[in-house]
C-alpha cells in the first residue's frame, strides 16, 4: 500500500484500515515515509478526525513500533495489575512524586514513564532531576530491580518505547497539527501502554495553568483518552481537575520537590495533599489492590504512618540520587535571590492566574520556551498567600527567586496582573469536579 494512496484515503474523509495504520507507522519507524508525507497524513488527520476504531488502531501500531514492558511476574503473585497516573500537566502539579511513592507502599506497582516539560506546565523529569545523583535512564534490568525493592520506579522514555510517536510528534509541533484530539490520546496511551500498566488513572486539568482551557475540550480529550485506553485492555479511568490556580504553593522544580517532601510528612498544602491522596486511592482501586471503600483509608495510613515517604526515600536511593534530600534542603541547588509580588490593595485574593504565574516560571528559567531550553532547578515561584486569604495593600503575595536580573524583571512583568484582589472572598471550588469511568464511553 502507497503512502500517496493512504494520504489521499484520509484526505477524502475515509476510515483507515488497520493495515494501513500500520504501513503508515512502520514508514514513520524505519524513516521510508519521508517527513513531507508524515506531515501530509498527520494533517489530513487533523482535518478529517479519526474514529475512535482507527485511534485504537494508531495507538496499537504505535505500541508495536517498539519495546513494551512487562511486569507480571511482580503482580501475578498480588492478584494485581501495574499501575500509572498521567496528568495533562498543570502549575505546581507535583502530584507524581506524591501518589506514585504512597500508591506503592500499600502494595502496588508503580513503572511510571514521566516527560520533561515543554511550556508552562513544567515535567516531572526535571523535578527529579533537582535531586542530585537522580537517573531516570535506568536499564531494563534496573528498573525490574527498583520496581522489586520498592515498588515503583520514575523513569524517561527511551528511544526504543513507541519511537514513531517521538517522530510523530515533532512533525505535529512543526505543522500546528498538535491540537486534534486523537492524535494526543494515541501519543499519551502509545508510550503508557508500552509500560506493562494493566491500569492507569487519568488526570486531566482544565484551566488557564493547563494544557486544555475550556471544560467542553477537556472532557472531550478525556472520552477520547479513557475509551482508547479500555480498547486497549487497560482498566482506566479519567479525573477533570481544577488548573485555573497553581497546585499547591511553590512551581519551579527545586521547590516543588521539597513540597512534595513536606507532603508526604503530613506537611504540605491541603489541595496537593487531596488531590493526591484521591488519585492514589483511585490507583489503587483500578489495580485490583485494595476495594473501594478501602482504598483511600489505606492511602491514609500510608501517608500518616510515615510508609510513603519512606517508600520516595528507597526511590531515591534505588536510582542513584542523594537521599538526605528528604530532611536536609541545603544539598539541592538553590537560587537565593529574592523579588516580590504585592497585593495592589486591601481586600481578598480572588484569583492567582496560574497561566501567568506558569509562564513567569519559564522566562525565569524553571521551564523550558524550547525543546534544548536548559532548566535552572533553583529558581521558582513560591504563593505566599493562596486564594482566599485577606491581605492589606503592599502584602507579598508571591516570592520570586531569580538568579539573572534580566529574566526576573521579565518574569515581574508577567506576574504583574497575576494577582487580583477582591472585596469578598471567592467561592470554594472543587478541585475534582468530574469523573469519566471506562463503561460510560464505551
Amino acid at each position: 500500500m502507497r503512502a500517496l494512496d493512504i494520504i489521499r484515503q484520509k484526505r477524502d474523509g475515509h476510515r483507515l484500515t488497520r493495515g494501513a495504520i500500520d504501513v503508515f507507522v512502520q514508514g514513520v519507524t524505519d524513516g521510508s515515509w519521508p517527513d513531507y508525507q508524515v506531515s501530509a497524513l498527520l494533517m489530513a488527520i487533523f482535518l478529517r478526525g479519526m474514529t475512535i476504531d482507527e485511534a485504537t488502531d494508531l495507538t496499537q501500531a504505535m505500541v508495536e513500533s517498539g519495546m513494551a514492558l512487562d511486569w507480571s511476574e511482580l503482580t501475578s503473585a498480588r492478584g494485581s495489575v501495574a499501575v500509572d497516573k498521567h496528568s495533562t500537566g498543570g502549575v505546581g502539579d507535583k502530584t507524581s512524586l506524591v501518589l506514585a511513592p504512597l500508591a506503592a507502599a500499600c502494595g502496588a506497582i508503580v513503572p511510571m514513564m514521566s516527560g520533561r516539560g515543554l511550556g508552562h506546565t513544567g515535567g516531572t523529569l526535571d523535578k527529579l532531576a533537582a535531586i542530585p545523583g537522580f537517573r531516570t535512564d535506568l536499564s531494563l534490568s534496573a528498573m525490574r530491580k527498583a520496581l522489586a525493592q520498592t515498588g515503583c520506579v520514575l523513569i524517561r522514555q527511551t528511544a526504543d518505547v513507541a519511537p514513531a510517536d517521538r517522530k510523530m510528534y515533532a512533525l505535529r509541533d512543526a505543522t500546528s497539527t498538535v491540537e486534534s484530539k486523537p492524535l494526543i490520546a494515541s501519543s499519551i496511551l502509545s508510550k503508557k501502554i508500552t509500560e506493562g500498566i494493566g491500569a492507569l488513572v487519568l488526570d486531566v486539568k482544565v484551566g488557564s495553568g493547563g494544557f486544555m482551557e475550556d471544560r467542553d475540550d477537556a472532557r472531550e480529550l478525556a472520552q477520547w483518552l479513557v475509551r482508547i485506553a479500555t480498547r486497549s485492555g487497560v482498566r482506566t479511568e479519567a479525573h477533570l481537575s481544577r488548573m485555573d490556580t497553581p497546585l499547591g504553593r511553590r512551581v519551579g522544580n527545586t521547590n516543588e520537590v521539597l513540597e512534595a517532601i513536606a507532603t508526604l510528612k503530613g506537611e504540605g498544602p491541603a489541595d496537593l495533599e487531596e488531590l493526591s491522596v484521591f488519585l492514589a486511592a483511585r490507583m489503587l482501586v483500578l489495580a485490583g489492590v485494595a476495594p473501594e471503600a478501602d482504598a483511600e483509608s489505606q492511602i491514609r495510613r500510608a501517608l500518616t504512618s510515615g510508609r510513603g515517604l519512606e517508600t520516595f526515600r528507597a526511590v531515591i536511593i534505588a536510582q542513584g540520587g542523594d537521599p538526605r534530600v528528604i530532611n536536609d534542603p541545603s544539598v539541592m541547588p538553590w537560587a537565593e535571590q529574592e523579588a516580590y509580588v504585592t497585593a495592589p490593595r486591601a481586600g481578598y485574593i480572588t484569583k492567582l492566574h496560574a497561566g501567568a504565574i506558569g509562564h513567569a516560571a519559564v522566562v525565569l528559567g524553571a521551564g523550558r520556551d524550547h525543546v534544548d531550553a536548559v532548566i535552572d532547578p533553583g529558581v521558582g515561584i513560591d504563593v505566599l498567600m493562596p486564594e482566599g486569604t485577606a491581605v492589606q495593600a503592599g502584602d507579598a503575595v508571591l516570592r520570586v527567586t531569580w538568579r539573572d536580573s534580566a529574566r526576573r524583571d521579565a518574569a515581574l512583568a508577567r506576574l504583574a496582573s497575576a494577582v487580583e484582589v477582591g472585596d469578598q472572598a471567592p467561592a470554594s471550588v472543587p478541585l475534582v469536579f468530574e469523573t469519566i469511568h471506562g463503561e460510560e464511553t464505551a
